[in-house]
């Protein structure tokens, strides 16, 4: 039979029973210690020096007090290296450039998991005083998931309104009619609250004071990156101000996008994506709307150009000049 390899704090069964019996009996032959090595190896049996032939046992106080001395050497030699790792590392975190200045906080943080994203934003919300600016992406606003992250965000979002601070939102046009979206705005009405639309939108961003940003750092969700540089919280901002003011206006008052020909700027982005190659589902995930709804899009679209296949459509799409014609 093949011993298995173990440390001595989880003695085998068999070298148990080999060890109890050699300390009953004062000696045994060697051949009875053949399939156990690990008492010869753990020093518990030793050759007896008048017969090779026998092994006998070391005390068991003997063998305790041996092996728990060179743990306490273990122990102590790794709370000399914690000490040497502290002090090689302590001078180097005085001077990481990645603090963000006067704050002590790093300038990028991982967050991992709804329960820690949330709180992270939550307590960089209770002293802002200013403004928070988000883009908010997704068709996952609906849905319990995004019930639950309304009420989240609910009473953050008002106590910034109380202080004096302004809220503006940039969603695609295909949430411009979502209740759940309308919803929270309706109750911001009497604060400075603003929410626009466009085509398509980055991935969500949160901004709070111009100070601390929070971007997705995974596809689902799981993970977020706080971010507090300030070349890239800059960013962020001048990305922002940029796409809201090509945004339509639809909160609080709203401004219908405007068509041309007769064309959607819903149907004209559908059209933009169809044309690069882009699946449906990417068109979808692109415009935040769900793919039964960009499929349905796309039909309408193909029975309005008289195509009979999806390469076709690519050509009508080129060839109606669709995609030239500025609203």
């Amino acid at each position: 039979m093949t011993h298995r390899e173990h440390g001595v704090e989880e003695l085998c069964a068999a070298g148990q029973e080999v060890y109890e019996r050699a300390l009953r009996d004062g000696r045994i032959p060697v051949a009875d210690a053949a399939d156990v090595p690990c008492l010869t190896d753990f020093g518990l049996l030793h050759p007896v020096l008048d017969d090779l032939g026998l092994l006998e046992p070391v005390a068991p106080a003997a063998a305790l007090h041996r092996l728990l001395r060179t743990s306490a050497a273990r122990v102590a030699e790794e709370r000399r290296r914690e000490d040497r790792l502290v002090a090689w590392f302590e001078p180097l975190m005085r001077v990481d450039v990645r603090q963000a200045p006067g704050t002590g906080t790093s300038m990028l943080r991982l967050l991992s998991g709804t329960e820690q994203i949330n709180r992270a934003i939550t307590d960089a919300m209770v002293d802002a005083t200013e403004e928070s600016l988000t883009i908010q992406p997704h068709s996952g606003l609906t849905g319990p998931r995004g019930e639950a992250a309304r009420d989240t965000a609910f009473p953050r979002d008002r106590a910034l309104l109380d202080r004096g601070g302004r809220i503006r939102v940039l969603y695609p046009h295909t949430l411009r009619h979502v209740p759940l979206v309308y919803g929270p705005l309706e109750h911001f009405r009497h604060g400075d609250t603003e929410a626009r639309s466009l085509d398509e939108v980055p991935d969500r961003l949160i901004v709070i004071d111009r100070k601390v940003a929070f971007i997705p750092a995974a596809d689902d969700g799981a993970l977020a990156l706080e971010v507090r540089h300030p070349a890239l919280i800059k960013y962020f901002v001048t990305t922002f101000d940029r796409l809201w003011r090509l945004a339509t206006p639809m909160f609080p008052e709203a401004v219908q996008p405007p068509s041309v020909d007769g064309v959607t700027p819903r149907q004209r982005a559908i059209a933009a994506l169809l044309v690069e190659g882009h699946t449906d589902a990417v068109i979808a995930d692109r415009l935040g709307m769900n793919v039964r709804t960009a499929r349905l899009h796309i039909a309408k679209l193909a029975a309005a150009l008289g195509s009979d296949s999806r390469t076709q459509l690519g050509y009508l799409i080129a060839r109606s000049g669709i995609l030239d014609r500025e609203p």
